[in-house]
């Protein structure tokens, strides 16, 4: 039984309450001198938990990860193959908020919104972090009420998925997107997007590559007349989109035994994924007596015509590959889809191939922009989105195959001295070649000596190395040394800076 009390003064209930109530790390109970032993027994029960060292192993959180200033320089040299090329075809930058209300990405995604991170509820708003680029880029459309914009947006996006880091899939990663939005003449904005992943493949020299199309119009047209129900063409498809990841038997399985499909059908639809083929295979499905029951699988057939048209302009048709079999399992896509994919990794041909999956994707979403819309006005889009991390994944392994060495720095002159007390004269040299745009350091040290400044040097890969001494200063001169060859020149104070600048175009 809890002793009793007695009576306090008002002050002294109100310092009791506040001690009992303020955090555990920060009680103080001197204030409250009556009934110490209860006040003290109610702050130690409260403290211990806290008391106790935790056990924690430091590390990242699953799925993600941290880049070395070696890795930063590779991603860096992708991004900007990716960027330079969505700048060549006209894009502008955009960039959107890293959270969404949640309303915003609901219902977007089809089986996928499991994957959504949803976030505590903060003043009042219910927020998730984004999944992809392409639904806020439909949201801000909406929002600005635009009617056409032709964009690119690098960011990171999250996805609570089971991350597979060997195949460079994460939980955080990075997409690069591509998107054209507005009214346009048919396939002409569509052609563009897949000559610009063959671009970025090519530029990014991973090897021999393919990019497969389809069109959700066909795939619709063909679940329709293998009889499956319109209720359960969204999933369907998205058990379809597993073709690439398990074997046709599993994907049938599922669709039967999970999905409830009937096995009949499911066979009748094993008739179609397996097809694959260039313009030759369009022609084809246009004289399937089946397939040409559908009125929207004849849409799609004559849109993948004429889209091989263009892409025979192009140059790139012997890239492209029709594929009944790709599905790209997202709701909102309304037309073309495609999927690039590496046949090769540039890897040593004894190597195990590296299995990275899909390294570029996108499609045609006509109705999204129209579905944040009060009015459901439409604008129509199509766009790309590169697999950086997958890219990464690939380039990395490549790096170590061929033992290829990273500079993690651009600094192209060291700016030295050989005596003491040259530190005044060593940070005038440095401001003079940081206010001609030269990247350049020095040690931050009184007195370092000349071969840790050269050692330096060489470990960090800088090429030119300014050398100043007593000599030197006497005679208003400078050493200029190429650090590859060790040879050296005497170069005149006032002159040095041009000089390097010469040295360094030359290069």
């Amino acid at each position: 039984m809890m002793p009793q009390l007695g009576l306090l003064h008002g002050r002294s209930w109100a310092a009791l309450l506040r001690q009992l109530l303020r955090p555990p790390r920060v009680v103080c109970i001197g204030a409250v001198h009556s009934h110490s032993q209860v006040v003290e027994a109610v702050l130690t029960s409260q403290l211990k938990p806290h008391q106790e060292k935790s056990n924690f192993v430091i590390k990242t959180p699953k799925g993600t990860r941290d880049l070395s200033p070696q890795q930063m320089v590779v991603r860096e040299k992708i991004l900007d193959i990716i960027v330079s090329c969505f700048k060549r075809h006209g894009a502008k930058g955009l960039d959107t908020p890293a959270f969404e209300l949640k309303e915003m990405l609901t219902e977007k995604y089809g089986e996928d919104s499991g994957l959504i991170y949803d976030l505590k509820d903060q003043g009042g708003e219910l927020l998730s972090l984004r999944y992809d680029l392409t639904v806020p880029f439909a949201r801000y459309m909406a929002m600005n009420k635009l009617k056409k914009m032709k964009r690119y947006h690098v960011g990171k996006v999250w996805r609570r998925e089971s991350p597979t880091i060997v195949q460079g899939r994460y939980r955080e990663f990075c997409q690069c997107d591509f998107d054209i939005a507005g009214e346009f003449d048919p396939m002409i904005p569509d052609a563009e997007c897949l000559k610009i992943i063959c671009e970025i493949l090519s530029g990014l020299q991973l090897g021999d590559f393919l990019i497969k199309v389809n069109d959700r119009r066909i795939l619709n047209g063909m679940f329709a007349i293998c009889g499956v129900p319109e209720s359960k063409f969204h999933t369907i498809c998205s058990s379809i989109d597993k073709l690439d990841k398990i074997s046709w038997k599993d994907v049938r399985h599922e669709m039967v035994a999970k999905k409830g499909l009937a096995p009949e059908v499911a066979d009748r639809i094993g008739d179609y994924v397996r097809c694959h083929g260039g313009l030759s295979l369009v022609e084809q499905m246009f004289q399937d007596p089946r397939l040409t029951q559908s009125k929207q699988a004849l849409e799609g057939l004559g849109d993948l015509k004429l889209l091989f048209e263009y892409l025979t302009l192009f140059g790139i048709a012997e890239k492209i590959s029709f594929d009944l079999s790709l599905a790209r399992g997202l709701d909102y896509y309304t037309g073309v889809i495609y999927e690039a994919v590496l046949l090769q990794t540039p890897a040593q041909a004894e190597d195990e191939p590296l299995n990275v999956g899909s390294v570029a994707a996108g499609g045609r979403y006509d109705g999204l922009v129209g579905m944040f819309n009060p009015k459901g006005h439409k604008v129509p889009c199509v766009g790309l989105s590169i697999g950086v991390e997958r890219i990464f994944s690939i380039v990395e392994q490549r790096m170590k195959t061929f033992g290829e060495k990273i500079r993690t720095t651009e600094t192209q002159v060291f700016v030295a001295t050989p005596q003491k007390n040259f530190l005044q004269e060593r940070l005038k040299l440095i401001a003079e070649l940081w206010d001609a745009g030269i990247k350049a350091e020095l040690l931050y040290k009184n007195n370092p000596k000349l071969l840790t400044q050269l050692h330096y040097c060489e470990n960090m890969g800088i090429p030119l190395v300014v050398i100043i001494g007593e000599q030197e200063l006497k005679e208003g001169v400078i050493k200029l040394r190429s650090v590859a060859s060790r040879e050296e020149v005497t170069i005149k104070r006032e002159n040095f800076v041009a000089e390097i600048q010469k040295r360094l175009l030359e290069s």
